[in-house]
């Protein structure tokens, strides 16, 4: 890719990027949320036309018309949210939209033995065909996402954020993976803020800052802190300065709780004004369970939570969202945001009673407050009225975050 340039409006999204990977290595792809990142894979994959540059695949130009062409001609993009249907069968997934039919019938036994020899290639044979992808683990539907890249024969294969909802065991198995397609000489372009992970698995680096590339390089030539720098522009000591704060009265209790997820164990937990309490554990640990239980959208078995002031046990679920918090849930487009409205109503519609008067809403005061959020959060678009879903996934997030500070909450719980 040569001088690749984009722009939305008055926005340049990308400015004259240049980029190239070669067969069998993985090239990392790193930058702020909003460098530009999804874009310019984007414009590889077909979704996107760029409005300046040039692009070539086995040295001919290559110009797709959309993501079918794109994907005829080697290039397969697994993205960050799973593009798979969760109701249909593992086979039928593998192969929608690319069915190879006889006679005017699909071929379901040549597309068995072509599925069973990516599966093999993949290490996972025994991956049950007819069960729905519904039933599977996060880890099996990714594999099913880069299964379906093979079955089209990629060449370059682009992964976005792929291990943002793995555990440590699936994360090793997809880096087998990775590396056994480096072997085959397949290319990856490999998506990631885990840093330590792009030292790990990527031979080279190319970092995106504002649209520009700002550095580029072996990966063993650099330290995390390196990449850190480039990405932000500045020294990661300056990012968290060390600082001191009073912590006040608890805001968040649990005395004895029992959810169905944590069934075998009691919790106990305090946490007060002006403190952040990490919670960590593997995937499928009960995390996620735990702050849906104390925000109320799943039950508390047994136990008392008390926020704020306001206390429950095994009735805490049935009053819904609990005063005084707010919950930022993992899964941002389903539960988080809707996709098709603008940022401006994301971050308003759940909380309008500031700017309602005698019945009429104050449309002046709720482009002020907009503009707000997008400055302090730091979100990068095009502007109030932007449709979310049109923002890269990690301004989605931003402004799924600005919406919780909106609610105006006491304690913020952030999945």
């Amino acid at each position: 890719m040569s001088g690749i340039t984009k722009r939305f409006g008055a926005t340049v999204a990308l400015d004259a990027v240049d980029l190239e990977v070669y067969p069998g290595e993985v090239l990392a792809l790193v930058g702020e949320n909003g460098a530009g990142k999804s874009t310019l894979m984007k414009i590889l994959s077909g979704a996107v036309q760029p409005d300046e540059g040039n692009t070539r695949l086995d040295g001919a130009v290559f110009t797709p018309a959309g993501p079918l062409a794109a994907r005829a001609s080697g290039i397969a993009m697994i993205y960050q949210e799973s593009n798979v249907v969760p109701n249909l069968s593992v086979e039928a997934n593998l192969v929608l939209g690319a069915e190879r039919h006889r006679f005017g019938l699909i071929d379901r036994s040549a597309h068995r033995r072509k599925i069973r020899g990516v599966l093999e290639r993949l290490g996972r044979p025994e991956l049950p065909l007819a069960t729905p992808v519904s039933q599977l683990s996060t880890g099996d539907r990714q594999l099913v996402e880069i299964a379906r890249a093979l079955l089209t024969d990629a060449r370059v294969v682009i992964m976005d954020e792929p291990t943002s909802s793995l555990g440590l065991v699936e994360i090793d198995r997809l880096f087998n993976i990775i590396s056994g397609l480096c072997r085959e000489g397949v290319a990856v372009i490999y998506i990631s803020h885990f840093l330590a992970e792009v030292q790990r698995i990527a031979d080279r680096f190319l970092v995106l800052r504002d649209g520009r590339v700002v550095g580029h390089g072996a990966t063993t030539t650099v330290t995390v802190a390196d990449l850190i720098e480039l990405m932000i522009g500045r020294r990661l000591p300056d990012m968290f300065p060390i600082s001191s704060r009073p912590t006040g009265m608890p805001l968040l209790t649990l005395n004895d709780v029992c959810t169905a997820e944590w069934s075998s164990r009691l919790i106990n937990l305090t946490l007060h004004r002006g403190e952040i309490l990490g919670l960590a554990g593997l995937v499928g640990a009960g995390r996620t369970e735990l702050l849906r239980s104390i925000c109320g959208l799943d039950p508390v078995v047994s136990g008392e939570v008390t926020v704020a002031g306001y206390s429950g046990g095994k009735s805490w679920r049935h009053t819904g969202f609990k005063p005084g918090v707010g919950l930022l849930s993992e899964n941002r487009q389903t539960e988080g945001l809707a996709l098709g409205l603008s940022v401006g109503n994301n971050m308003l519609l759940s909380r309008l009673e500031p700017f309602t008067k005698w019945g009429w809403l104050d449309t002046r005061t709720m482009q002020q407050t907009v503009e707000r959020f997008i400055a302090r959060c730091g979100i990068r678009t095009r502007g109030a009225g932007q449709p979310v879903g049109e923002l890269s996934g990690g301004n989605q997030q931003k402004v799924a975050f600005a919406r919780l500070l909106h609610q105006d909450v006491d304690v913020l719980l952030l999945d």
